[in-house]
This record gives C-alpha cells, structure tokens and sequence, in this order.
C-alpha cells in the first residue's frame, strides 16, 4: 500500500472533470503514479488490461506521463504511450484501440500546471461521480499493492492514423482552394494541424505560433479569451486569408474568425455543424448546453431535429449524447461532440467540418454564418461574489414581474419577452457568479447586462 495523503491536498486537483494543479505544488511523480495505479484497479475491475497514455507539450508532461505509466503497470495492467497527443487525439486511441486512456496537459492554464484527462473505453468520461471519487478515496487513503506481475509497455505513433480517420469523415474533394490561418497557441495544435490539413490539396495552411512551447511565449493558449485571438485576426487580414482557426493548449477546442478578422460565435458554429450532420441524418437528435444561443435549438426543430438542452460541462454532453444517441453536440466554449467519434469532442473534427461548408459555396466565411447568427449575445461575463445566492435571489426578485419562466437546470436561466433571456450560475471552484444574455439586438443585450451586474455587484 502506498503512504495516505491528506485529503484536503488530494481533492484540491482531484477535480470534478480531471486532475489538475501546479506542478512541484500539487502535483508531482509520486503523487501522479498513486493516481495511475488507482485508476489501474477501477479500469481492471471492470476487466480492462491496458491503458493508452498521450501527454502535451509542456515540459513536466512526459515524466508525469511515465510516473502514471508506472502506476499502471505496476497494477498488472499494460500501457500503450502514444507520446505527443492533442486531447482528441488521446480520444481517439482510446475508441480505436478500444482500451481506457489517460491525457496528460492542462489545456489553456498557465505553464505551471498540469493534469490528467481520465476515460473509459471508446473515450467514455471519468468523472466525479463515475471514478474520480472513488480514486480520490484512494489516494487519500493509500492505494492497495497488486501481488500479481506488472503489466508491460509499448510505445507507438498514431498521428496519422488519428488524421486519416478523421478525413475520413468529411469531405473536402469538392472544396474550392482556401487559405486557411491557423494559431495553434504554442500548443498540440501545431502537432496535428500539419498531419490532419497540411495534406489536403484544397487547403493553403499559413501558420502562426506551430513551435510546440509548454511556456506559452506568445499568448495563453486560450481562444475564449478575445486578447488571444488579435494575433489571428491581424494575421487573417494582413494574409488575405479566407478563414482563421484557433486552438488552445491541448487542441480540443477550435475558434473561428471570418476573413474580415472578425470572431464567429461557437454557438453559430454549432448551428451550421448541426444543420451538416441532420442533412446527413434527417430527424437525428443535437445536444446544446443551455449557454448556447437559442438560434441552435431554433434551427434544429426547423429542420426536423430533436434538440436536446443540457447542463454545462462535458460530462453532462456525453452522458446525453450517449443516452440519446444523438449526432452532434455544441457548447458556448467551443467544445463540439460527434457520435462518428466515440461522442468525444474534437476541435480538428469542427474546423473539418467548417472548411467543407466554406468550401463547397463561394460566400465568404462572414456571409455563410449571418445565417446562424439570429441573436446578439454578451458572452459569458464573470463577477466576484461572496454571496452568491443572495445575488441571484436579488436578481430574480427585480425581474419578477418580466420573467416569462425561469428553469433551474443549472444555475438559474430567466426568460423574458421577445425571445431574450438570461444565465446567472455560480462556479463550483470558485467565488463567481457567471452571466449570460442573449436579445434580439446588442443594445437590449448591453441594457440587460448593465442592469444585471448593477444588482450582482452592489
């Protein structure tokens, strides 16, 4: 049995989702070779007998990945390492080997950090309530020895069979050329960008920031923040590119901004993938999480579909996309769902998808999503609060005489009259209040928002 760890400090990066901390703080070898050979036990108890481990590109990546290796193998379980590996990369060994795997990065946080995206076989999420607890537990308490043989290790590159299998899902032989700018961030991008788009014929790459760089020289590796984007955005416009795509640190989500520079909404990205895929499969269900624009469900119920509202957070879009059976999900934060793969997210999947609509009309990216852009939004605005609930109770309390309905799916969502509405929802690691709003112009939007943070923030 390994030593018992205090449990403040275990459930302090044993996070609801992942595993996630500051590197030589929270997390390090022995800590992470506990949390392997606990995950080793659940996954052997449910009859598995190898693990497939990927890591970024950030610096304490490949010990932390051969520290949980060892913890693996040392529960008798074998490992496959796969090396440098985006996030949907990770997913994707995981569906085509059909074995559990580990992702090590920390996606957008600072260099600092690290962490572990657990899952399932065939990239099915571990979380909180479906492992991460119970490998906390353990770890707290020290991790019981296997008296059995340890398992053994392989080493094998999938890029290309990872970019194979995802061309092989959309189809770009009827494209027109397209020049394509592309920030992979200094992060895994850069890895699967060149194997996945620099093959295809129809696509002129012009790249930016592709050096892999876990100290994130140029900007944070997070598209959501719209300071991460100018670099994109000058580059599009001084390229004369037709498009611009943005990935964070581990390559799982993807931004998009037209050939004016401008941002295009995730959620309008959302509504033109899921108008792609019901094409293809006429009546098909699409998951939307409730912070995305009403413009999807709208579109969806359009077309036939049967739109699906959800929670926010991956797992509660897998979760759906798996009882559902459905096509395709989107969230607001650019993680987009495919049931083609495994129901795991993958921005590479995404941006496919958005080069084969640019490509196969000849409206330039701007005028293609005016069609999916119904609404005006606020994004999602953070404030600091104390006292969260009292805020949103005042909140409620001031429009209760324009509230239409107010659901409580997650946080609560007040709808108003001429199709407006909005979230206010607390985090569940941090002292916040989140809002959203979306109307149908930007001055009832910012009318809204002014109003709102007027209570939250008083």
């Amino acid at each position: 049995m390994t030593v018992p760890r205090s449990a403040d400090a275990v459930h302090a990066v044993i996070k609801a989702y992942d595993v996630r901390g500051v590197v030589g703080e929270q997390i390090d070898a022995a800590f992470v070779r506990e949390v392997g050979a606990s995950f080793a036990r659940l996954m052997r108890g449910e009859r598995a007998n190898r693990v497939v481990i990927g890591h970024d590109m950030r610096a304490s990546s490949p010990e932390l990945a051969d520290a949980f290796a060892d913890g693996v193998r040392a529960q008798g379980l074998d490992v496959v390492h796969i090396g440098l590996a985006s996030t949907d990369q990770l997913y994707f060994a995981s569906g085509d080997l059909d074995c559990p795997g580990a992702m090590f990065t920390a996606s957008h946080n600072p260099a600092r950090y690290n962490g572990i995206k657990l899952c399932r076989a065939g990239a099915k999420p571990v979380g909180q309530d479906t492992g991460l607890a119970t490998i906390a537990a353990e770890v707290v308490a020290g991790v019981p020895a296997y008296e059995g043989a340890p398992g053994d290790a392989v080493r094998t590159d999938l890029l290309s069979d990872y970019a194979k299998f995802l061309r092989g899902l959309v189809d770009l032989d009827g494209s027109r050329p397209l020049t394509v700018a592309v920030d992979a961030g200094n992060g895994m991008g850069g890895h699967t960008v060149p194997e996945v788009l620099g093959g295809l014929r129809q696509l002129s790459i012009v790249p930016l920031y592709f050096e892999l760089d876990g100290t994130f020289p140029n900007h944070e590796a997070n598209p959501l923040d719209p300071a991460n984007l100018v670099d994109l955005q000058e580059l599009v416009r001084r390229s004369g590119a037709d498009i611009g795509l943005a990935f964070d640190g581990d390559a799982d989500r993807c931004f998009v901004v037209d050939e004016k520079g401008d941002p295009v909404s995730p959620s309008a990205i959302t509504a033109l993938v899921a108008e792609r895929e019901l094409a293809k499969e006429p009546g098909a269900t699409i998951i939307h999480n409730l912070i995305t624009s009403r413009t999807v469900p709208e579109l969806v119920a359009e077309l036939g579909g049967a739109p699906v509202r959800t929670r926010v957070g991956h797992s509660f879009i897998k979760q759906q996309m798996a009882e559902t059976g459905a096509v395709f999900g989107g969230e607001h934060s650019a993680h987009y769902y495919f049931r083609d793969f495994w129901g795991a997210d993958s921005g590479m999947l995404a941006a496919l998808h958005v080069l084969a609509a640019l490509g196969e009309q000849q409206r330039p990216v701007s005028e293609l999503m005016a069609a999916y852009t119904n609404y005006a939004a606020s994004g999602e605005i953070n404030s600091t609060v104390s006292d969260a609930a009292e805020r949103t109770a005042a909140v409620l309390d001031a429009f209760a005489d324009r509230a239409r309905a107010v659901d409580r799916l997650d946080g609560v969502t007040v709808d108003l009259p001429d199709n407006a509405w909005f979230n206010l929802r607390a985090s569940n690691t941090e002292p916040l209040l989140r809002l959203n709003v979306e109307a149908r112009s930007a001055a009832e939007v910012d009318a809204l928002v002014t109003e709102i943070l007027s209570i939250v923030r008083s």
